[in-house]
């Protein structure tokens, strides 16, 4: 294990650092260093601090541990690998993800999820703990999204306009979200036992992962959203 303290590190020089080494690491005093981790393969990083943005862009089968929060971009195009995150996260995370995971343990910003897509057998997974903001799934064309809502009554599990433009992939948001407006060309409907059999070892992950109690998780019902039209942007774009 090789230990960096990035304390006085400008982000060129840590991830150099990063490049050079085919130990797994660890980062004590990351603070704001933007695309640590891009595009890295087999490793396994533990960071201690905050890291900027673009954390695990690009990212092909790597193990990333983030003991606070992380900035936007977390995950950007990844491939595959997973991010674990303590904290929160900013800002379009998981951008046009096409495989991997993504767990966090708190909240996340606007857009998380926007264009995220599978590619062939490959089923990207993110899964947020806290709330997640407005746009959340925009244009989303594949894979699965998770909320949980912890900490929140279920009626604001996510902010304005979910599931803008979505065209493929599913949603799950824990609750019945009744207050919620979703655009007309998805579906959302309360989930059964198959959908939640769907995400059972997805959750199961989650749960050993931060120490969470995956009865108290299951013992409220989700929401399921899908898309059902084929034409996704004809309600946004053209005039009736």
């Amino acid at each position: 294990m090789k230990w960096i303290d990035a304390t006085d590190l400008d982000y060129r020089t840590l991830n150099e650092k990063l490049r050079q080494t085919n130990e797994d690491c660890t980062i004590d005093g990351c603070c704001g260093q933007r695309f640590v981790a891009a595009g890295m393969s087999d490793k396994t990083l533990t960071i201690n601090g905050i890291p900027g943005n673009a954390l695990g862009a690009y990212l092909n089968n790597a193990f990333i541990t983030v003991n606070a929060n992380a900035q936007d971009a977390v995950g950007d195009t990844m491939n595959e690998g997973k991010i674990l995150i303590h904290g929160n996260i900013g800002d379009a995370a998981g951008y046009a993800m096409r495989g991997g995971k993504i767990y966090v343990r708190g909240n996340a910003g606007y857009r998380a999820g926007i264009h995220m897509k599978a590619y062939k057998e490959k089923i990207p997974v993110m899964i947020i703990g806290g709330c997640a903001g407005s746009f959340l799934g925009e244009y989303q064309a594949g894979g699965i999204i998770i909320v949980l809502g912890t900490g929140s009554d279920g009626s604001h599990i996510v902010g304005n306009f979910p599931c803008t433009g979505m065209h493929g992939g599913k949603m799950f948001l824990r609750g019945d979200c009744r207050n919620i407006k979703f655009p007309a060309q998805v579906t959302a409907r309360p989930a059964t036992i198959e959908d939640i059999a769907e995400i059972r070892d997805y959750l199961s992950e989650y749960c050993s992962d931060f120490g969470c109690d995956m009865d108290e998780i299951l013992s409220t019902s989700f929401t399921v959203i899908t898309p059902d039209s084929k034409n996704p942007y004809k309600q946004m774009y053209v005039a009736n």
